[in-house]
């Protein structure tokens, strides 16, 4: 590390002379000056890499220097180095975004300690988490070759969601190629691994992971609280990467209580994931015992129309005397009303809100070529959701929860992932429209994109003619017709979807909270 440029602020700069001469033979470079305002001259003159700055000379003191520079340079880190250990200057200087803090006597160790912090600090970070990363990496690969129970699956996922996170902050773009390239392969391992538990998870297996139908009744109920009150969210569309870069900011009302995950069945998709959350029931049942209120793909209308009456139903049904409410928020139109009249919940023992935002980002991806360039990739997709939901209306209403005492549990219907690859299927004009998964009569398709289940009712889905199977594509693969392919292809490739089968979409959390 070298030719940093250091500006030390002091009145007593000579008694510094030794810390001096330690930092220029470390390549620093140090401009010194011994009052305040001189200091906010110099820096407003010359390029400096950070200020050290005593807080108590003569003249302007060092907090109103502090404040100057700032005003100037609000990126300049500052370091205030103090006799004082009173807590109000303490507080003053941090709520005006000091880099650090240093009480006197200072040895030339801790200012190098602060330099390295400040300015060496993301190059330090990059090299230990590559170096952890690399580490990390033959595990993942030893254990990626070993994985075989639900359980392993969802712990290999959440670390590679945490490396994700961690590398996306570091320079070196080859590491996350590599991580890439990991993903990739757990996600063909997933597949395979699904294709091959899941109709037994369905028809009696008793190890099997809570899925869509059973998290109600495994992970809701005992965290209903008729003292505080609950509030479940179900934000529609949310990947664990994404609920892990929320979390931050839940955390300034909540603390966190219990994490579980949970499995979305297939397919991976609105009308069958959320419906049978809030049945309790699998598709097929739901159309056998619901008629009025299931619609198959091929039906005309609105597939979630029935949400509130399926969970009334289901609640009936666990026989639990509660108090329940739902929205549905699809606009920031009615986000901002619930916020603004949530305190009419307090009587409810369960609150329940869908929110419709990251679903609605993942279709304008598809749709929209600003989207498209604002959500190129994973972490860009990520960033977007955190703009959204640190000023939506939701954050509001969860402040609001906690000032009611209520409990809270986040969760979501299913994930999403990036397609990139196309995969050619055929079938008549009533073939279903979603990109990951297709029900129909006459399909055909490539046998080792997908896993295909002839008779529909074997995995409890509606049969929506005789003959008509239900496939689901695997890894980032989405469904193109061969006619018009290229063009079909172009506008698809780089889209959000879901449907089908892939860690994103199918391994997905379940957070529980309580007050702080």
């Amino acid at each position: 590390m070298s030719n940093m440029d250091i500006l030390w602020v002091d009145d007593e700069i000579d008694l510094l002379k030794p810390h001096i001469i330690f930092l220029e033979q470390k390549n620093y470079t140090v401009k010194t000056c011994t009052n305040g305002t001189d200091a906010v001259d110099l820096v407003n003159d010359l390029n400096f890499d950070i200020v050290f700055l005593d807080e108590n000379m003569p003249g302007i003191t060092g907090l109103e220097t502090l404040t100057q520079i700032k005003q100037l340079k609000p990126n300049l880190p500052v370091v205030m180095i103090t006799k004082s250990e009173e807590e109000l200057i303490m507080e003053e200087a941090i709520g005006s975004k000091i880099a650090d803090y240093l009480i006197k006597p200072v040895n030339p160790h801790q200012i190098l300690l602060s330099l390295k912090k400040n300015l060496d600090h993301s190059r330090l970070i990059s090299e230990k988490t590559t170096l952890n990363y690399q580490q990390e990496f033959r595990k993942i690969a030893m254990d990626l070759a070993m994985v075989n129970t639900y359980q392993e699956w969802i712990e290999l996922y959440k670390r590679l969601v945490h490396w994700e996170l961690e590398l996306e902050n570091i320079s070196d773009t080859g590491m996350l190629e590599i991580l890439e390239s990991q993903k990739s392969e757990a996600n063909n391992l997933f597949f395979r691994f699904i294709k091959k538990n899941y109709e037994s998870w369905l028809n009696g297996n008793d190890d099997k992971p809570t899925m869509s139908h059973t998290i109600f009744k495994d992970y809701v109920v005992p965290n209903i609280s008729k003292e505080q009150g609950t509030l479940l969210v179900v934000i529609d569309n949310l990947r664990y990467d994404q609920l892990r870069i929320l979390e931050p900011y839940i955390n300034n009302h909540y603390k966190k209580e219990t994490e579980h995950s949970y499995f979305s069945i297939l397919p991976t998709a609105t009308q069958y994931a959320r419906n049978a959350m809030f049945s309790g029931l699998m598709p097929s049942e739901m159309e056998k015992r619901h008629p009025n209120y299931w619609k198959n793909d091929t039906d005309e209308g609105g597939k979630n129309l029935f949400e509130n009456e399926f969970l009334t139903e289901q609640i009936k049904r666990l026989k639990l005397n509660i108090k329940h409410e739902y929205y549905k928020i699809t606009s920031l139109k009615n986000g901002k009303e619930l916020a603004d009249n949530y305190n009419g919940t307090k009587e409810n023992d369960l609150t329940v809100i869908v929110y419709n935002f990251v679903d609605m980002l993942s279709h304008a991806k598809t749709e929209m070529e600003v989207i498209k360039e604002l959500a190129g990739d994973d972490k860009a997709y990520r960033s977007l959701t955190v703009s959204w939901f640190k000023n939506s209306p939701l954050l509001s209403i969860i402040q609001k929860a906690k000032e009611l005492g209520q409990k809270l549990i986040i969760t979501t219907d299913h994930g999403t992932i990036n397609c990139n690859n196309p995969t050619k299927v055929i079938g008549d004009k009533n073939i279903s429209a979603n990109l990951r998964y297709k029900t129909g009569k006459s399909l055909s398709y490539e046998n080792k994109d997908v896993y295909a289940v002839k008779n529909p009712k074997d995995i409890y889905l509606p049969s929506v003619a005789i003959n008509s199977p239900f496939i689901f594509a695997k890894e980032d693969l989405f469904f193109a017709y061969p006619n018009n392919f290229n063009h079909f292809v172009k506008y698809y490739r780089n889209t959000y979807q879901h449907g089908g089968i892939s860690l994103e979409e199918i391994i997905i959390p379940c957070v529980v909270y309580n007050t702080k």
